[in-house]
């Protein structure tokens, strides 16, 4: 999800480290986890310093040497309070992968069909204008294959003020997604599918794809920081603020944001140790069994223009090449208030979750970005873990 925005030129905010790295059990860190930390939080700076992003943080975690934070920058401009890695942010499409693992999980039960038509869940919905909910598959809509629009590119063109703070449904959007022209290329993202995605967990269970999520994800991994907002415009307890360019002049603040405009494709609020633990326990087996996570790790080829270079798409999971060779998996998400968040899992285990408080702007600043993750997996560590860290 993401709004159009001219470049623009911000005073760098002063830098701010976080404090020492420390290890799950409490610990600090040991030192084989600093080569990572260091890269990314010279990355963390430089796009603070060079590319204007008012704050930016990240935790990392690695099963040898535990968890370590880094910050830069601000979370408020008006107060200047520093950038903390612990503070709530939107995290916008990183959702998808919420919401794909509640219907993965529910094709485990045998509730939903991954190869199944959407007609068959919901009858009449995807219809007309040459859209037919008979030949979608509950696959193709996790995939991005689906053939379906983007509903958030017919509204994110509209002034913002017409729309940030008004109550949407899911139908609604739908509806908007139909009457826009079919999209030419065979892998096209759109929040449309995942808006759909919603409606048949919905359907099979008779609750609500939020209370799913709630019930067997946030719960029983004890993600008490990450949270469906409604209707509130507001994002509760410690928090990073976001900023987006209107045009020549300062940043506008759009923290205040109602997110049923991303629904299950994008309404979560969360932190990075959150999103953090919660890759972990996708990956490390905890929410699905192995043949059900092989699914979701089924990838297409992704268009590179909307996804990283040599990016691919599984079940709401996104595979990226790293410079070190490998893959690093998970997923990114943009807010059109300026939250940009991303989770991922590398080889061997390490995880890394970023949250920026506004969308780089421009090919460098972008570049810069894809750098950031990049180094969480390939930089080595010199020094090897500590015994007892």
């Amino acid at each position: 999800m993401a709004v159009a925005s001219a470049l623009l030129t911000l005073a760098a905010p002063a830098a701010h480290a976080s404090a020492a790295p420390r290890a799950a059990n409490g610990g600090p860190a040991s030192a084989g986890c600093g080569g990572a930390r260091a890269a990314v939080a010279a990355g963390l700076d430089g796009l603070v310093t060079r590319h204007g992003i008012p704050g930016a943080a990240a935790e990392g975690s690695d099963p040898a040497c535990g968890r370590w934070t880094a910050a830069r920058g601000v979370a408020d401009l008006a107060t200047g309070r520093p950038m903390n890695a612990g503070d709530r942010l939107r995290i916008g499409s990183v959702t998808k992968t919420f919401t794909a693992t509640v219907v993965v999980q529910l094709a485990a039960e045998g509730r939903i069909g991954l190869d199944v038509p959407v007609e068959r869940y919901l009858p009449g919905l995807i219809r007309g204008n040459g859209y037919d909910g008979g030949s979608i598959t509950v696959r193709q809509l996790l995939q991005h294959t689906s053939g379906l629009p983007d509903y958030v590119e017919a509204i994110a063109v509209t002034p913002v003020d017409d729309w940030r703070l008004r109550h949407f449904e899911p139908r609604e959007l739908i509806a908007t997604a139909l009457r826009m022209p079919h999209p030419d290329k065979t892998w096209h993202y759109a929040t449309t599918n995942y808006l759909i995605a919603g409606l048949i967990v919905e359907k099979v269970t008779g609750h609500g794809v939020e209370a799913e999520v709630n019930r067997r994800i946030l719960a029983p991994l004890g993600l008490r920081d990450t949270y469906w907002p409604g209707d509130s415009t507001d994002i509760r307890g410690p928090h990073s603020h976001s900023y987006f360019p209107t045009g020549p002049g300062p940043l506008a603040d759009g923290t205040e944001w109602n997110t049923t405009f991303g629904g299950a494709g994008g309404a979560l609020i969360s932190t990075p140790a959150d999103v953090n633990r919660f890759f972990r326990a996708l990956f490390g087996g905890e929410l699905m069994p192995a043949r059900w996570l092989a699914e979701m790790r089924r990838t297409v080829p992704a268009d590179p223009e909307r996804l990283w270079p040599g990016a691919r798409y599984g079940l709401g999971l996104i595979a990226s090449p790293l410079s070190c060779g490998g893959m690093w998996w998970g997923h990114g998400g943009t807010v059109p208030g300026g939250h940009r968040a991303l989770g991922a899992t590398g080889p061997g285990g390490r995880s890394i979750a970023l949250a920026l408080t506004k969308v780089p702007d421009g090919d460098p600043a972008e570049a810069d970005y894809r750098a950031v993750v990049d180094s969480a997996f390939c930089t080595t560590d010199r020094t090897p873990p500590q015994e007892g860290s």
